[in-house]
């Protein structure tokens, strides 16, 4: 094996990493392996994971249970074209899918990212439409503060300001927006809260085709929480205006928020629903789409008859047989009871750095913990302090937050929290 620093100088030549740039002056440690909760650097320090590999390695690294089934998978096939062809893993996993979803979704489009799931709901909103021969719905409804994804559709209905795309706002689709809501989790959705959006159906309903949002949960654009009961009311609102309603749950499905997917805290069953991040585990790329019968019947029907999207890795049957073996491992836990007690710990320990005047807000739901300040991180100089703490904590703009694996023990996730409330407290403008 090269030594570090060889690693590092190749990297820094020849990798780009997200949000980054070649020769970028921000730290990047090499990783020797994961085991369970446990990051360990090339240079021998071992790191608790606080970020699930961005949301999505909820059993933890190198679990034996995922490592079988792609081993077992192997034997048979690692890939095969889903065109004109199928396979166990794929129908299998489609039938766990719409068993564990809202009742309502009953057909399923695999596809390799989260936004390419994104894309796919997008495209169907708007075929779905032109089947039903009003092709004057093209236009997607959103809020403030959304992430969506970096592929270009999914740009489009990303935050305007803080989605990071405003390099190619003369590229991208030209969306609607709305205000997001100011109620937060606990409260209940006023007036004025749903207003904003109300009135852009109000008077673009004729060219809306559905509306997208990140149910309760704003995941990247600005890690917000926000009443269920806002949800409802745009629910109710969509079926009054004729819209879809397409929820993206690939930050919050698979229980991160307590429920198994965000939308049931609502109570409610979007058209169109986005999955992936936790859906394999966080051990490859795999992502799905579900609808209802009524868009899949109508998107047949119309003409040409047939969706118009096919990756070429789409239901990887690795991946599918990863996902369903993940999902198992889930389902069978007291996952409940597990992302209670973190959230428990999360809202306990981080209270503390609520005392700092440079913390803004302390909020917390499930296995998500968020501490807001007032003004942007330096990420060049407080990365490294959270890694000579012990932890793995990847903090964007004024938001440092944690989202661990779900099997983390609780004397990992207490010092995790105190590693965290430690660097914040050390934190100086």
């Amino acid at each position: 094996m090269q030594s570090q620093n060889t690693l590092l100088k190749q990297d820094s030549h020849h990798v780009w990493h997200p949000y980054s740039a070649i020769h970028a002056d921000t730290p990047i440690y090499p990783v020797k392996s994961a085991q369970g909760v446990n990051i360990t650097l090339m240079d021998g320090r071992v790191l608790i994971d606080g970020m699930s590999s961005w949301w999505s390695a909820i059993h933890g690294y190198n679990h034996p249970v995922l490592n079988q089934a792609i081993s077992a998978q192997l034997q048979d096939m690692a890939h095969i074209m889903f065109g004109g062809l199928t396979h166990q893993p794929a129908v299998d996993l489609a039938l766990q899918l719409v068993k564990i979803t809202p009742k309502p979704l009953q057909t399923v489009f695999f596809s390799d990212s989260g936004s390419v799931s994104v894309e796919v709901a997008m495209k169907m909103a708007i075929q779905y439409w032109h089947a039903k021969n009003q092709a004057n719905k093209q236009k997607l409804l959103t809020i403030r503060y959304g992430y969506h994804g970096d592929t270009f559709a999914a740009m489009s209905v990303s935050d305007p300001v803080n989605g990071m795309h405003s390099l190619f706002s003369n590229t991208l689709i030209k969306q609607l927006f709305a205000e997001a809501p100011n109620c937060t989790f606990d409260q209940s959705c006023a007036a004025e809260d749903i207003a904003p959006l109300e009135n852009q159906l109000k008077e673009h309903h004729a060219q809306i085709a559905a509306i997208i949002l990140e149910p309760i949960v704003q995941g990247a654009g600005g890690m917000r929480f926000y009443s269920p009961e806002y949800l409802r009311q745009v629910r109710e609102l969509c079926d009054q205006y004729d819209v879809l309603l397409i929820l993206d749950e690939i930050a919050t499905g698979f229980g991160r928020t307590g429920k198994l997917f965000a939308c049931e805290h609502a109570n409610i069953a979007p058209d169109i629903l986005c999955l992936g991040k936790s859906l394999t585990g966080g051990y490859m790329t795999l992502a799905a789409t579900l609808a209802t019968r009524e868009i899949a019947d109508t998107i047949r029907d119309g003409k040409p008859g047939l969706f118009m999207h096919g990756p070429t890795f789409m239901a990887n049957p690795l991946a599918c047989a990863t996902a369903l073996a993940s999902l198992k491992l889930l389902l069978d836990s007291p996952w409940q009871e597990t992302v209670n007690n973190i959230q428990q710990s999360l809202t306990t320990g981080l209270q503390a750095c609520q005392q700092y005047e440079h913390v803004k807000d302390v909020r917390v739901l499930g296995a998500i913990g968020v501490i807001e300040l007032h003004q942007a991180i330096d990420l060049k100089t407080l990365q490294p302090k959270f890694v000579d703490a012990g932890v793995w904590v990847r903090p964007f703009n004024k938001l440092i937050y944690l989202m661990p694996p779900f099997i983390i023990s609780d004397e990992q996730l207490n010092k995790l929290i105190k590693a965290v409330c430690k660097v914040v407290a050390e934190i100086e403008y």
